[in-house]
């Protein structure tokens, strides 16, 4: 891991080493800290620590494999060592069923109970109902050892798991009601018994319960998922009510501020091995005119003081946060997948496994994404990233089958990302290159594609030859706002025989700049286009947040699934390398 330089235009430097890459230095009472402890599209999070190790999942919505579960020791380097949801035939079809963006596995909730890991959660849109599901593992480091899920039907979302003194295994969700529920089955207990309403704001949801000095705790967000949203909390002597509010709600929020970690809410807390009281809670780093927010939702970490039959006292959520000594900083965590700041150097070599950390859009068509001799093999699907609504003049072009993408999170706020791409297609429209991607509505392309001599004749270098297909950079770019105009720039003619390199690049916090140029010689680059962040906030993917990744597609060629033949597209020399994490609107952290 590179050692970071220092930043010359903050307020502040800072220097994180390469081991600690987000904690500063430690002093024997308290530590400081910088959020988001997950950068990058990591919403809902949920939490638990056993012996010593921290757990947390994060929702996924219809990207695949779903459900990560990162482990830390020291609650800053937090490593992702396997997914709940990872196997197509834990959810047959459910995948190719769900026809919105912003469908899928919302958010879930992690528990660990008599030796066994639990994350209950619900799969959207599917049927009319909401798909529960149960997975459970002893061991959380195996994608093999998560489950089969245990699945039911509810009318609502965000589950929470409970046991009662007693043994009895709960169901807290959105509402805010309560069923019992057989781990075994997936019955859940009618009619749901309504507990609280909360405190008067909208979409009462992400319920918690927690049991503490003879009290029943129930923390649940409220206020929308836009910058109204809080955390309040109610307490009763049984679990099943009645439940009084606290005088002083809503225990967390940045509504009404002019804070750059603005949407916060959905939290759930948890101890050390110290005894002391943590939390974790969703936000946005956008600042109160909610515009430029790429990365989405994002896991963000604070403290929390809760003395004995006292109500919870939370923390404000800011950049740099200061509270209980975190655990002694250390990587020494199990399993092979990496940790979520790090950066990518993957070569896609034969016998290797797709890095733990990519993921699809819906899962894949079978055997579309592999590793070969060349790299990274994509086969092309016939819809491109955006997809049509299915007609009987598009059938297959929705993209519910999978899309032949592949990403990972942007995880930075600057970032350089890169690969290496060998593509020699023989039909026009064949196309392969790299996105940053936020939902089949919202994603800034830049491909080299075959593209008919009609198609490149508006170029600025000599005219193709009549009737010959020519190899060009197409830029495109779709989302919320005003998108850059497309661009069409032929490709050199010596590079055509060889690997490209296809880049991109974040010109600062809020535009991005997509570059070709040879392998062979990488200093003569071509800027093909630019965009604003702002095409991937928010709009069709309020939920999610961008992936940045590679694709192939021959848009709408072929018939049924398959493309005509000769568009497969290699990629090698995968690339990202994060540069800063902003914890202000002024304040950085240069890596």
């Amino acid at each position: 891991m590179r050692l970071p330089n220092l930043i010359s235009t903050l307020s502040f430097l800072v220097a994180i080493g390469p081991v600690v890459s987000a904690a500063a230095p430690v002093s024997p009472r308290n530590s400081t800290y910088y959020n988001p402890i997950l950068p990058g599209w990591h919403s809902d999070p949920s939490c638990a620590q056993v012996n010593g190790t921290f757990y947390c999942v994060t929702s996924t919505f219809i990207s695949f494999p779903g459900l990560p579960i990162y482990a830390s020791k020291d609650l800053v380097n937090w490593k992702m060592v396997s997914h709940a949801w990872n196997r197509e035939s834990q959810l047959p079809g459910a995948s190719a069923r769900s026809t919105a963006q912003q469908v899928g596995m919302f958010a879930a909730t992690l528990r660990y109970h008599e030796g066994l890991f639990y994350v209950i959660c619900e799969y959207l849109g599917v049927s009319a109902r909401n798909l529960g599901v149960v997975f459970t593992s002893t061991d959380p480091f195996d994608d093999r050892a998560w489950s089969d899920p245990v699945t039911f039907e509810s009318d609502f979302i965000d589950p929470d798991l409970f046991w009662d003194d007693d043994g009895k295994a709960y169901v807290a969700t959105q509402g805010i009601v309560l069923q019992e529920i057989n781990l075994a089955t997936g019955e859940l207990s009618q009619p749901p018994i309504s507990l609280w309403n909360g405190t008067g704001g909208v979409w009462p949801e992400g319920p918690h319960l927690y049991r503490k000095d003879g009290w029943y705790y129930l923390m649940i967000a409220e206020g929308g998922t836009a910058t109204d949203h809080s955390i309040t909390i109610a307490r009763s002597r049984n679990l099943k009510g009645p439940y009084a509010a606290y005088e002083n709600n809503p225990i967390l929020t940045n509504r009404g501020t002019d804070e750059y970690f603005q949407t916060v809410g959905h939290g759930d807390l948890f101890q050390d091995e110290a005894g002391n009281w943590w939390g974790v809670a969703l936000a946005t780093r956008s600042g109160p005119e909610w515009e430029i927010y790429p990365m989405g939702r994002e896991t963000v970490l604070f403290p929390v003081t809760w003395d004995e039959d006292e109500w919870p006292v939370l923390q404000p959520v800011r950049g740099k946060m200061s509270g209980w000594r975190l655990p002694p900083p250390t990587r020494k965590v199990p399993g092979t997948g990496p940790f979520n700041t790090d950066d990518d150097v993957y070569d896609f070599r034969k016998g290797e496994e797709i890095p733990r950390n990519l993921v699809y859009w819906r899962v894949p068509p079978q055997g579309v994404i592999s590793i070969a001799e060349k790299g990274l093999q994509m086969i092309p699907t016939r819809n491109n990233l955006t997809g049509t609504p299915e007609s009987a003049t598009t059938p297959k072009l929705t993209g519910q089958a999978g899309l032949s993408f592949i990403g990972r999170r942007q995880t930075h706020t600057l970032f350089t990302f890169s690969v290496d791409v060998s593509f020699s297609p023989r039909g026009v429209d064949q196309e392969a290159g790299v996105t940053v991607f936020l939902t089949q509505f919202a994603h800034i392309d830049l491909g080299i594609v075959l593209l008919a001599p009609s198609d490149t004749s508006s170029s600025s270098e000599a005219p193709p030859k009549p009737g010959k297909p020519e190899l060009a950079f197409r830029f495109r770019a779709e989302g919320t706002g005003t998108p850059s105009a497309p661009k069409i720039v032929p490709v050199p003619s010596v590079w055509r025989h060889g690997k490209i390199r296809l880049q991109i690049e974040t010109l600062n916090a809020t535009h991005y700049s997509l570059l070709a140029m040879s392998a062979d010689n990488p200093r003569a680059k071509l800027t093909i286009g630019t965009a604003s962040a702002g095409l991937v906030s928010g709009g069709s993917g309020s939920f999610v947040g961008s992936l940045v990744g590679a694709y192939a597609t021959c848009n709408g060629a072929g018939s049924g699934h398959a493309c005509p033949e000769g568009g497969n597209a290699y990629f090698s020399r995968w690339r990202y390398r994060g540069e800063a994490q902003y914890i202000s609107a002024t304040e950085s952290v240069r890596f």
